[in-house]
């Protein structure tokens, strides 16, 4: 068997999505998620011009080499272009794999390791009596674990709070937009939400917050050791993470558990982090950090420093990394939670998929490979719109994280 032929899908089903679908000669074919938020075009560019034709005669069934050859093979390594697109060839290759052997991918990672995977849903609003609101909601879902988000009195919008409260979609417009920020205001009222929510829901909920970057060290220490008493399961992204060494300073101050990584693309990234035992949850993704080949490695690295895995799950992952994504939480001894956005009905049809939610577990499909295709006609329907992730600024016009 060999590779004939290697598509790059660029589609807009309310959103946009790159995907790489993987064809034999002998008719069997695989799919790889390639999104890259914000940055789509780049990936795909880089999938069409340089990967794809590398591709073509090669034994679909040498994951590992293709991978090394793929990553070692281009003299400007890593980086989130290069690792999105060999993530997306390597999930199309699983796929191939599963698919040949007559099972589905968890079974060639080692089998179960869980009856399901955990997965937690986005509560988010303007004020906090209607973030209550949106936690009930999941909570009657059957959702065991919950992300809080809400605006910040002083604000006019806030990054993680949407309007539609289902399909929440932050690349907003082709040119970014640009939000005014405040981390007084944020410290203030962030304890007054959980203290709020833990009142209203009681000590089970395992209650989630995202910081996207927006703290330093020390102010991200203190956030955490304000929300000690609410015994959040984590807070994620608390500061920028180029410098590993600024979350020991955060890891001396609070016992607040700490996850980071949706935007890391290699192991390299993490390493610090998790050999110094600093984060208790990686939140690396298989179409970001080079593809279920790659990202076992990490959750590999992980286990063996007590960090357990979160990954990122929001809906710039298609269902294909989503379907991808289970297969390893399904096998993996480490497994914390998966971030679990639902996608609306268009891209829902756009990728036809066997995955499932059923009390707060979310299942992959039994079927071989992945479970998950793309219709390539229906795709067609739905032309790339430029859209851009927003930028911050403080409020005397610095640029500052999201």
């Amino acid at each position: 068997m060999k590779i004939a032929e290697v598509r790059v899908i660029v589609t807009c089903p309310d959103r946009n999505f790159v995907t790489v679908k993987i064809v034999t000669d002998e008719g069997v074919y695989g799919v790889g998620d390639a999104t890259l938020n914000g940055r789509e075009l780049a990936v795909a560019a880089y999938l069409t011009e340089h990967v794809a034709p590398q591709l073509t005669g090669r034994d679909p069934a040498r994951i590992e080499d293709i991978w090394q050859y793929l990553y070692k093979g281009a003299y400007w390594r890593r980086g989130p272009v290069t690792m999105t697109a060999i993530a997306a060839v390597d999930t199309a290759l699983w796929d191939i794999k599963g698919k040949v052997a007559g099972l589905p991918v968890y079974q060639l990672l080692g089998g179960r390791s869980r009856e399901g995977v955990t997965v937690y849903g986005h509560a988010n609003a303007d004020s906090i009596d209607a973030v209550l609101t949106e936690i009930s909601g999941y909570v009657d879902l059957g959702y065991r674990a919950v992300r809080v988000q809400t605006g910040i009195p002083g604000l006019e919008s806030t990054y993680g709070v949407s309007k539609d409260r289902m399909f929440y979609e932050p690349a907003d417009a082709a040119i970014p937009t640009e939000n005014v920020w405040s981390t007084a205001h944020y410290l203030d009222h962030v304890p007054r939400v959980f203290a709020r929510v833990r009142e209203e829901f009681g000590p089970t909920l395992r209650l989630l917050h995202d910081v996207h970057h927006r703290l330093t060290p020390i102010e991200a220490a203190r956030l955490g050791k304000s929300l000690e008493p609410y015994h959040l399961t984590w807070i994620e992204d608390p500061v920028p993470a180029e410098l590993q060494e600024g979350f020991r300073l955060i890891r001396q101050h609070t016992t607040t558990p700490i996850a980071v990584g949706e935007v890391f693309s290699s192991i390299w990234d993490c390493q610090q982090l998790i050999t110094e035992q600093l984060i208790d949850y990686i939140r690396t993704t298989v179409v970001h950090a080079g593809g279920i080949t790659h990202l076992r490695r990490i959750f590999d690295l992980a286990n063996l420093y007590h960090v357990r895995s979160g990954s990122h799950g929001a809906t710039d992952l298609s269902p294909v990394c989503m379907a991808a994504a289970l297969h390893l939480d399904l096998a993996i001894p480490n497994f914390g939670l998966q971030e679990y956005m639902r996608h609306t009905e268009a891209t829902d049809a756009v990728f036809p998929h066997g995955y499932r939610f059923e009390g707060g577990y979310l299942h992959p499909s039994e079927e071989p490979g992945l479970g998950v295709d793309i219709d390539e006609e229906l795709a067609a329907r739905y032309p790339y719109r430029a859209a851009s992730l927003p930028v911050n600024r403080l409020e005397d016009g610095t640029v500052h994280s999201w």
